[in-house]
């Protein structure tokens, strides 16, 4: 049978989601204790890779399971043997075929900066002395839904086949004591939220103009745009799927 599992975590001490060979992972982490609960090899595989220090409000992975089990029994000794910064929200039977990864429609994205030094929020969110330019930030942030190829914001060594995504969301609010970014799309590239947070942000912060995007974005150089901002700050908060790609047949 297969399963997903809606999980969460603290991505502070992790080497991102994906297993390295010589750091930890979160996936290294979980697969370890499914493995060990299930006393059998469990392989999971994720909805997609967030990069060392990246947090996770919301993140799907599935895994098969020859063994059966209740799942709410199951979250439960997985919640009592993962570490404290990790948190299975939920365990659910899904079609056999059911992929994390290919079948997931949407993917949303925080961004979170604070004004001030404040030592609660010291891995939770990037500390900018300088407060920027929101309506700039947010003029920009628009143009962004206009475009497809956004190859400006992707590592250079990557294996992706196209640089093409579709932004279906894309904007700044303040939020009491934190500014927040908020960008959906139906998928990212490899360090692109960060790396277009850091573009706005020179923008917001008068170091280019709302209209200099435009040739950031048409010239498809890495070396165009902004600096990408510290991963702490960074949360990925939610994956959407169609139900009928996840429960049809079943």
């Amino acid at each position: 049978m297969r399963y997903f599992i809606d999980l969460a975590y603290l991505g502070t001490v992790y080497h991102g989601w994906q297993i390295q060979p010589d750091a930890v992972s979160v996936q290294q982490v979980l697969q370890e204790a499914l493995s060990k609960i299930l006393q059998q090899d469990i392989e999971v595989v994720g909805a997609g890779r967030t990069d060392a220090g990246v947090h996770a409000k919301q993140l799907y992975a599935h895994f098969d399971a020859e063994v059966k089990f209740d799942e709410k029994t199951l979250q439960f000794k997985l919640n009592s043997l993962l570490p404290k910064d990790i948190s299975i929200q939920q365990i659910f039977k899904v079609k056999p075929k059911a992929h994390a990864r290919f079948d997931a429609s949407s993917r949303s994205y925080e961004y979170h900066i604070v004004n001030f030094k404040d030592p609660f929020k010291i891995d939770l969110a990037y500390y900018l002395l300088k407060q920027p330019d929101i309506e700039k930030m947010n003029r920009a942030a628009a143009m962004l839904k206009d475009y497809t190829n956004f190859k400006c914001f992707s590592k250079s060594r990557t294996d992706v086949k196209t640089y093409n995504c579709s932004i279906t969301e894309a904007f700044w609010e303040q939020s009491k004591d934190e500014l927040i970014f908020h960008i959906s799309a139906d998928r990212f590239l490899r360090n692109m939220v960060r790396a277009v947070v850091g573009t706005l942000l020179d923008i917001g912060l008068g170091k280019n103009s709302v209209e200099f995007l435009k040739e950031i974005l048409k010239s498809e150089d890495r070396s165009m745009a902004g600096t990408s901002v510290p991963a702490h700050g960074l949360y990925l908060t939610k994956i959407e799927y169609p139900k009928t790609a996840l429960f049809d047949g079943l």
